[in-house]
């Protein structure tokens, strides 16, 4: 009896079952994970217009440094209290009720700090308030 030798295959590799595989795992993970959308606010920011400065009567005009200190008219505030910014205030509107605050507040400036800017307004009377802002260079 003469038994004949089989030739021997090279192995091959069957993709179709590991695409299969892998395409049950990625509806698996596409399903399962959770998409969360941030709520944003919507809001239209003010623009520089670079017009002439209008003639006011009367200009006070409040700095805040990127690290919270505070000059009224160029006289440094001692302290970040609310109090001695209030008092600041009022000495240098002289009583004159009608003195526009010009709040000039450095953009690293904590939110914080330009609130206090306006809570020293009112408490000294002082309800004209406008920020400045740097004119956009185009």
């Amino acid at each position: 009896m003469k038994f004949r030798q089989r030739r021997s295959e090279d192995p091959e590799i069957n993709l179709i079952p590991f695409i299969d595989v892998l395409l049950v795992i990625l509806i698996f993970l596409m399903l399962s994970t959770t998409y969360s959308k941030f709520t944003e606010l919507q809001i239209t920011l003010p623009v520089a217009d670079a017009e002439k400065l209008k003639d006011r009567p009367r200009e006070i005009i409040v700095a805040v440094a990127a690290d919270g200190r505070y000059v009224v008219n160029s006289q440094p505030v001692e302290g970040r209290a609310v109090e001695l910014l209030s008092a600041a205030m009022s000495q240098a509107a002289e009583g004159r009720a009608d003195s526009v605050v010009i709040v000039s507040a450095d953009a690293a400036a904590a939110h914080q700090a330009v609130i206090n800017v306006m809570d020293a307004a009112r408490r000294a009377g002082l309800s004209h308030l406008t920020f400045a802002a740097q004119a956009n260079a185009q």
